[in-house]
């Protein structure tokens, strides 16, 4: 295209330069059978320098014209372009818009469902409510005082369900994440969270993460052994311990991911209980109640679920709740054992986590809450439980006296015949 708009501007600049015509003469035929001739040209003739001017003009306006063409070119890319980005934009937007009519959607049938559900906070010690029903998103306290490399340990507040108790107690492991040798109380949840007003405790043959705090006092498994320790917090002075019978130690059978947790002990609204296996149980898990003054056992149940596949439990009014790790980042509460009816069941409630392991976990029926020692750091959950269903009763009979009663008929009298 270029050669030829090239041709046509130099032909049309030429009359400019060649205002005269050459004059042709005929010629003779030569010797060697070529023609010669003689062309005169007039007295204006095109000169070097004015042709070069020429071919310098015509490059000049190629180059203009290629520049013009650059740029409607480039204009007509940039306009299909942002025709293409405009579809592009658009379908994202629509694919956004989809998205979040689809959480909307996910959301207000989750509040439908919490709505549905819900009902009054429950009193501290309660336990008029269907079993747990969700978890919330974890809350991070701080880290244990001791510093990140003690990642195992326990925390929490006296589990025993008096409201008049504000106690609470974080304990470290060491940092081989066996032994327990350190503790801290604080009065309150502020105090802990300033970390003021505390008192530090050296313990010295405590054994893994299964820590609890009942009544103020502390129970855990004595370093080395089957049995149960038992601290007075006032004092810092072991008061009992006692061999729990057929229990396990030593490792043998702890969660999976948290070693040493033979022995595990939790407090509810019915009292103190410690979860363990047995060579007898093949490993799965034991449930038993103690008495809080004695140690003695007062009742065991066997659960149908392998200790080891679990990563942790707790107990809330009486029911063992299990969990056991779907991820680094989520654990599920898939199992739960009432040992008020002796009964099991499934049931899928997800826990999101900050660190991989949870060790110690501890539940408060005072606020409903899980307090959670996660890879050494403090954290928190609220619990909700379902409500009770309850049915209208039917009025008595004596109660429909006041209604209005329909008028006996009235009967005509009988007259006597004449």
């Amino acid at each position: 295209m270029q050669p030829y708009l090239a041709l046509l501007i130099t032909i049309l600049l030429l009359p400019l330069v060649l205002p005269g015509q050459p004059q042709l003469v005929p010629g003779s035929r030569g010797e060697d059978g070529l023609c010669h001739c003689v062309v005169y040209l007039t007295n204006d003739l095109i000169r070097l320098k004015e042709l070069e001017q020429l071919q310098s003009t015509a490059r000049e306006l190629m180059d203009k014209y290629d520049q013009e063409f650059s740029k409607v070119a480039n204009g007509s890319l940039t306009l299909k372009l942002l025709a293409d980005s405009d579809q592009l934009g658009l379908c994202a937007l629509r694919q956004e818009v989809d998205i979040l009519k689809s959480q909307l959607r996910e959301c207000e049938k989750q509040q439908e469902e919490a709505s549905r559900h819900s009902g009054l906070p429950l009193p501290p010690g309660s336990c008029a409510h269907g079993g747990l029903q969700k978890v919330s998103r974890p809350f991070v306290v701080q880290l244990n005082w001791r510093g990140f490399s003690h990642k195992a340990g326990a925390w929490g507040r006296d589990s025993a369900p008096n409201p008049d108790s504000s106690l609470y107690w974080v304990a470290p492991l060491s940092e081989d994440s066996r032994y327990f040798e350190y503790y801290q109380l604080y009065k309150s949840y502020d105090d802990l969270v300033l970390m003021k007003n505390y008192k530090e405790r050296s313990m010295g043959y405590g054994d893994g993460s299964g820590n609890t705090v009942y009544e103020n006092f502390m129970y855990f498994n004595y370093y080395g052994t089957r049995d149960i320790a038992k601290v007075d917090l006032s004092s810092n002075t072991l008061v009992l311990q006692r061999p729990l019978p057929s229990a396990t130690y030593n490792n043998r059978f702890s969660y999976v991911g948290v070693s040493w947790k033979d022995l595990d002990f939790a407090g509810d609204e019915n009292g103190l209980w410690v979860l363990y296996a047995t060579e007898e149980s093949k490993g799965n898990l034991v449930v038993s109640r103690l008495n809080t003054s004695t140690l003695d056992v007062e009742k065991t149940w066997h659960t149908s679920q392998y200790k080891p596949a679990m990563s942790g439990a707790f107990m809330a009014c009486g029911v063992l709740y299990a969990l056991r790790p779907l991820s680094t980042r989520q654990e599920e509460i898939f199992y739960a054992f009432d040992t008020t009816t002796g009964r099991e069941h499934h049931l899928s409630i997800l826990l999101d986590k900050m660190l991989e392991t949870l060790h110690g976990i501890n539940y408060s029926p005072l606020d409903h809450k899980l307090y959670v020692y996660n890879d050494g750091y403090l954290v928190n959950y609220d619990l909700s439980f379902q409500t009770l269903k309850h049915r209208p009763s039917k009025l008595p009979a004596e109660n429909l006296s006041w209604l209005p009663t329909a008028p006996k008929p009235i009967k005509p009298n009988k007259s006597s015949s004449p």
